[in-house]
């Protein structure tokens, strides 16, 4: 949230890659398991990079951002290495 201060409105951006994989999660899909394991990397990145960089509870939060990233990737890489034909 650190770089949309101002303009909360500008916070769907990063919401909505989440949002779209998130239903293609639900209903299963092993494509969107795939795609979406890249994707994480984004947020796990910026994460790395506030946590570096930012100050207090925002630094605090940051680090929340790379273990639940970390989390899900690994959760991912588990579901697909589980559900391979």
């Amino acid at each position: 949230m650190a770089p949309f201060k101002s303009q909360s409105s500008w916070l769907v951006l990063k919401i909505v890659p989440l949002l779209i994989s998130m239903m293609g999660i639900l209903k299963g899909k092993i494509y969107t398991y795939k795609w979406s394991g890249l994707l994480i990397f984004i947020y796990f990145i910026e994460g790395v990079v506030r946590a570096y960089s930012d100050l207090g509870l925002s630094s605090k939060i940051a680090l929340l951002e790379v273990f639940l990233s970390v989390v899900f990737f690994l959760c991912v890489t588990f579901y697909l290495k589980v559900s391979r034909p």
